[in-house]
């Protein structure tokens, strides 16, 4: 960095005691900020006609681990997108932000004015809503909000076009995508689902993580030693499901049940979204359902699980009842019924029969894993109004292994009576099928993986609200292919998908 460059890079508190000064001698400061991954000329005419309207133009930055504009962003480094804003001469101060969003930051510079695109004059535009925060604290220090009306580019399009990962494939797609399907319709379209009414079902799961560092052979036995480093717990199987589904819906229900030999209730409980209406049944002298996982944390290799699951009888009948009797008497109040069956025992057929006979939209993810291969196909369930499994989980289904994967979409659709279904595809991508309009074929949107664990889960419990909404198939596999590449980044269920971060990403992909 040349030290002129070096002279205009601060951080936030250097920059407020600088401010502070120049206010005092009457001069007239102005704030922007953004991402700026990819400078243009629209970056350069904002900077300008922001500094027309004070005598000191100072430019913060959104960290990198707060860019939420999915996979791939930003595409240059905070350090270096600093480096290039410091280097215009228009600008006179840079600093990358230490928040979340701008609102702190401007609390403590305190500018004198703060300046947007034309493209936020309209706060019901901005998918995250944080205009309407930073106005509000840009007039608590005295300040005011303004905007520039000057020629706009979109970085996200030109990165999309020259520096984006995507396949050829993944960019015929979006170009498609965007002939048919505006970010604004499919945000509008997501918001929508706010207003149903959802119930999750199926089995508890506990992931839980061990980090282990290999120290090499055990000397006298044919083991690898390893050395305890750390580890976390995440809410997995129907928890993550429902808290997915909370997210884009205001009122969602949970109906599973938890094992009284080992103690996670209070974790259990601890970690399902608020606006979650929780029905939880205990099953005492069995374990509530926990994955334990060793892992190197290098590349979150797995190296070993271990599985604590209850024998085949699960449920005994009393417990059985009181969730049939709870079942029987609340299905019929709600708009979709997600199932998220992985084989362990909560999904008993009483209770799937149930839920085939009352619910008036039927969503199935039923999970093939270790403990249940061979066991537990989709094809145990008579009726679905929307299916979303993987491809090998269909191809166990359909006892089939090498036809194409829409001529087994069609068998199963056919089987369950199921009009809509989803097959994902891994690094393939998804399948979409709708009986009446065909199939679309929806190419993977991100090469970047941390852990597969989740992504699924999130694809279906998310997609599952938009197929009961009537969304077309192709923002359906779309949206879950998009889900999918975020959730991908996430360790394990660390984080439900946040519908703002999904919003954006949806906006970036779309330009």
């Amino acid at each position: 960095m040349t030290r002129e460059k070096s002279r205009k890079v601060k951080t936030i508190e250097e920059l407020a005691a600088i401010i502070e000064r120049l206010k005092a001698d009457g001069k007239v400061v102005v704030m922007c900020h953004g991402v700026f991954d990819m400078l243009h000329p629209g970056h350069m005419k904002h900077f300008e006609a922001a500094k027309d309207k004070g005598d000191v133009l100072i430019v913060t930055l959104t960290r990198d681990e707060h860019v939420h504009k999915g996979p791939g962003r930003p595409v240059f480094k905070q350090d270096l997108r600093a480096e290039s804003i410091a280097a215009l001469e228009v600008v006179d101060y840079v600093a990358v932000n230490e928040w979340p969003t701008a609102v702190e930051t401007i609390r403590r510079i305190r500018p004198s004015i703060y300046v947007k695109g034309s493209d936020y004059a309209e706060a019901s535009d901005d998918v995250t809503g944080k205009i309407v925060e930073e106005e509000e604290a840009v007039r608590s220090v005295g300040g005011m909000l303004q905007f520039t009306d000057e020629i706009t580019f979109s970085s996200s399009a030109l990165i999309n076009r020259y520096l984006a990962p995507f396949s050829a494939e993944a960019r015929e797609f979006l170009d498609d995508m965007k002939g048919r399907h505006s970010a604004d319709e499919v945000i509008s379209a997501l918001k929508s689902l706010k207003d149903l009414r959802v119930l999750v079902v199926g089995d508890v799961i506990v992931d839980e993580y061990c980090y282990v560092a290999g120290m090499g052979k055990a000397q006298k036995d044919n083991i690898i030693a390893t050395r305890y480093i750390s580890e976390e717990r995440f809410a997995g199987g129907v928890l993550a499901a429902v808290n997915h589904v909370a997210g884009f819906c205001e009122n969602v229900t949970l109906v599973s049940c938890l094992g009284t030999s080992n103690d996670y209730g209070t974790f259990v409980r601890q970690h399902i979204a608020g606006n979650v209406d929780v029905q939880l049944f205990e099953q005492s002298g069995v374990p509530t359902v926990v994955k334990r996982r060793f892992l190197d944390p290098t590349f979150l290799t797995k190296l070993f699980e271990i599985c604590y699951l209850a024998d085949s009888d699960y449920l005994s009948r009393v417990v059985e009842r009181s969730i049939l009797a709870w079942l029987a008497e609340h299905v019929s109040e709600f708009d979709v019924v997600l199932v998220a069956d992985f084989g362990h025992g909560m999904v008993t057929p009483r209770i799937r029969r149930t839920l085939e006979d009352k619910a008036s939209f039927l969503a199935l993810n039923v999970q093939s894993n270790s403990a249940n291969l061979g066991f537990n196909y989709v094809t145990k369930y008579r009726r679905a109004d929307y299916i979303c499994i993987d491809e090998p989980e269909v191809r166990l289904a359909c006892h089939d292994r090498t036809s194409n994967v829409e001529n087994l979409i069609v068998t199963i659709g056919r089987k369950l009576k199921c009009d809509r279904v989803v097959i994902t595809r891994g690094h393939k991508g998804s399948i979409a099928y709708d009986k009446a309009t065909g199939f679309t074929e929806v190419p993977v949107l991100s090469a970047e993986v941390v852990d597969r664990i989740g992504a699924g889960d999130a694809f279906s419990s998310i997609t599952a609200p938009c197929v009961k909404k009537g969304l077309p198939m192709d923002i359906v596999g779309f949206v879950g292919n998009a889900v999918g590449a975020m959730q991908v980044l996430t360790v394990g269920n660390r984080s439900a998908v946040d519908p703002t971060a999904l919003f954006k990403y949806v906006v970036t992909l779309l330009k």
